[in-house]
C-alpha cells in the first residue's frame, strides 16, 4: 500500500481535525438585528405585493387585455420573478404609457407595442430586485443567531414565526388598503405607495449594517456538487470497498460550518468519488491535492442531501398550482361583492386576503396548541415530521380544488345577468383551505429545505422554494393555454358565466391527487440528513 493511502486511512479511522486553528469568535446580536431584517422584509413585501396584488384588474380594466391573456402574462411574470426575482413599481399612470381610458359602451383599444414594452420593462426591474432578496433574506436572518446555544435555537424558531407573520401581514395590508386605493382612488397613487414601501425597505435594511453578522462564504457549494459528479464518473469502473463507511477517504475542513454527516447507502454510485487510488495525493493538512480527482466522504454525503431533496421538491410545482386560484378575482367580479346590509363592495382583488387570514390564524394555533398536543403522542419535537406536514398541505389542495369547483358551479347556476346573485363570500371556504394548505406545506417546505440542505447552502435552500413556485407559474400558464385551446375557449372564456371553470377546478383536483400519491412514495423513500444507515 502506498504511503499516501496509509495516511488517508489513518485520518479516516481517527477522524483527525487540526486543533491549532481556533474558530473565529462571532458576536451574535440575535434579536437586536431583527427589527432591521424583519422591517426590511415587511416593507419589501408591502411594496412587492402591493404592486402585484391588483394587477389582474389593472391589466383587464386599464390595459384592456383579455382575461386569459392577462392571466397567462401574470403566470409568466410570476415564474420569472420567483426564479430570478422583484423590486420597485412602474409609473404606469404617465400619459401615453397605457392605453386610452375605456368608457362603458365604447370599444376598448388594447396596448400598442411601446406601451407593452414599457409594461414588460417594469416587470423586468421587479425581477432583478427579487432575485437578490428573496433567497437570501431568511438565511441572512438565521445567521444572526448562534445555532449552538439554546437561546440561539429558540431565536431561530422565533425568527421563522416572525418571518411568516411578516409575509402574511404585508399581504393583508396590500390586498386591502393598497388595493382599495388602486380600485377606488387612483391607480397612480395606488402604485406609488408600494414604491415608497420599497424605498423604506432599503433605508431600514442599511440602518442595521453595523450590527449584522456576516458569515463568510466557504467556496461554491455548487462546485462541490459538480466535483462529486465528475470524479464519480471518472472512477465509475472502480469497485467500492466492503465497508465504505470506514475505508472511503474523508476530510472535514476545520472551520467548516457544515455538520458531519454519517455514511448512507443511497446514491452509492457517488461513493466511488472517495475511493483513493495510487495516483491520488493529499496535502499536509489532509485535504485532497486535486479536488477534481478525489472527493471526501463528507463532500459526497452533502451532495446526496441535495439529490434526495430534488424528488420531494418536484411536488411543489403542482402544490402551487393547487393554491394559486388566479380565477378567484374574476369570479368575485361576477359575483355579489356587497357586504350584508350595506352598500359597500369589497374590491375583487381583496378576496385573496382570506388565505392570508386563514394562515395568520392557523400558524399560532398550530404552534402553541397542536404541536404540544401532537408531541405527547408522537414524541417528535415538532409534533409531526416536516414531511407529514408537507403531505397534509398537498392533500388539502385536493379538497380546496374540489370545493372551488362546487362553488363555481353554484355561482354560474345563479347567474341571470353578467353578475351572479351568489354572494362572493361563498368563495371564502376554498380560500381558507388554501391558507390552511399553505400553513402546512409552504412553511413546511421552507423548514424542510433549510434543515435538509448543507449549512453552507442556506441561500440555495431558500431559492429552491421560489424555484418551485416559479416552475409552477410556467406549468400553470401552459396548462391554461392547453385547456383553452383544447376546449376552444369554452372552459375559460372572457365571460365566466358562459364557461366551465368548475371543470378546470376538477382537473386541477385530479392533478393534485396524483401529486399527493407521488409525494407519499417519495416521502417513504426519503432519509433525513444525519440519520445515516444505523451504523
Amino acid at each position: 500500500m502506498e504511503k499516501n493511502e496509509i495516511e488517508m486511512k489513518k485520518r479516516v479511522e481517527k477522524d483527525e481535525i487540526p486543533h491549532d486553528e481556533e474558530p473565529e469568535k462571532i458576536n451574535y446580536r440575535g434579536i437586536k438585528a431583527m427589527p432591521f431584517i424583519i422591517g426590511n422584509e415587511t416593507f419589501e413585501k408591502l411594496g412587492a405585493i402591493g404592486t402585484l396584488s391588483n394587477l389582474q384588474v389593472y391589466l383587464t380594466s386599464v390595459f384592456n387585455m383579455r382575461r386569459i391573456s392577462a392571466t397567462l402574462l401574470l403566470n409568466v411574470f410570476n415564474g420569472t420573478t420567483n426564479i430570478a426575482t422583484l423590486v420597485g413599481a412602474y409609473l404606469s399612470a404617465v400619459p401615453g404609457l397605457h392605453p386610452a381610458h375605456c368608457f362603458p359602451g365604447q370599444k376598448c383599444v388594447g396596448p400598442n407595442s411601446a406601451q407593452m414594452a414599457f409594461l414588460i420593462f417594469g416587470f423586468g426591474l421587479m425581477v432583478i430586485g427579487a432575485g437578490g432578496i428573496r433567497p437570501c433574506n431568511m438565511a441572512f436572518g438565521v445567521d444572526q443567531f448562534n445555532p449552538h446555544t439554546e437561546s440561539g435555537k429558540k431565536g431561530i424558531d422565533s425568527f421563522f414565526n416572525w418571518y411568516y407573520f411578516t409575509i402574511t401581514f404585508a399581504q393583508i395590508v396590500s390586498l386591502t388598503l393598497v388595493v382599495y386605493v388602486q380600485s377606488n382612488v387612483s391607480w397612480s397613487i395606488g402604485l406609488g405607495i408600494p414604491t415608497v414601501f420599497m424605498l423604506m425597505s432599503c433605508f431600514l435594511f442599511f440602518a442595521g449594517t453595523k450590527i449584522y453578522v456576516m458569515v463568510r462564504p466557504e467556496g461554491s457549494p455548487i462546485t462541490s456538487l459538480v466535483q462529486v459528479m465528475v470524479v464519480a464518473f471518472k472512477k465509475r469502473k472502480l469497485e467500492l470497498p466492503k465497508e465504505p463507511w470506514i475505508d472511503l477517504f474523508n476530510y472535514v475542513p476545520p472551520k467548516s460550518i457544515n455538520s458531519r454527516l454519517p455514511y448512507t447507502q443511497q446514491f452509492s454510485f457517488l461513493d466511488k468519488a472517495a475511493v483513493a487510488t495510487p495516483n491520488d495525493r493529499v496535502n499536509p493538512d489532509g485535504s485532497p491535492a486535486d479536488p477534481w480527482s478525489l472527493c471526501s466522504s463528507q463532500q459526497i454525503e452533502e451532495a446526496k442531501c441535495i439529490l434526495r431533496v430534488i424528488p420531494i421538491s418536484l411536488t411543489s410545482v403542482l402544490y402551487h398550482i393547487g393554491v394559486q386560484q388566479q380565477y378567484v378575482v374574476f369570479q368575485a367580479l361576477q359575483s355579489d361583492r356587497r357586504l350584508p346590509a350595506t352598500k359597500f363592495q369589497i374590491p375583487a382583488a381583496s378576496y385573496v386576503v382570506f388565505p392570508m387570514l386563514g394562515l395568520s390564524l392557523w400558524v399560532p394555533l398550530y404552534d402553541r396548541l397542536l404541536v404540544p398536543l401532537a408531541r405527547r403522542f408522537t414524541g417528535v419535537p415538532t409534533g409531526i415530521t416536516v414531511l407529514r406536514r408537507m403531505g397534509a398541505g398537498i392533500f388539502l389542495t385536493v379538497i380546496e380544488s374540489l370545493v372551488g369547483g362546487f362553488v363555481e358551479a353554484r355561482r354560474r347556476s345563479m347567474a341571470v345577468g353578467p353578475t351572479s346573485s351568489m354572494s362572493a363570500m361563498w368563495l371564502v371556504p376554498q380560500l381558507g383551505l388554501g391558507g390552511l394548505a399553505e400553513g402546512f406545506n409552504a412553511i413546511g417546505q421552507l423548514e424542510f429545505y433549510y434543515k435538509e440542505f448543507p449549512e453552507n447552502m442556506k441561500s440555495v435552500a431558500g431559492a429552491f422554494f421560489f424555484c418551485g413556485s416559479a416552475v409552477s407559474s410556467y406549468v400553470y400558464s401552459l396548462l391554461m393555454a392547453v385547456v383553452h385551446r383544447t376546449t376552444g375557449g369554452k372552459w375559460l372564456p372572457q365571460d365566466l358565466n358562459k364557461g366551465r371553470l368548475d371543470y378546470f377546478y376538477y382537473l386541477v383536483a385530479v392533478l393534485c391527487g396524483l401529486n399527493f400519491v407521488y409525494f407519499v412514495v417519495c416521502a417513504r423513500w426519503y432519509r433525513y440528513k444525519g440519520s445515516g444507515d444505523g451504523r
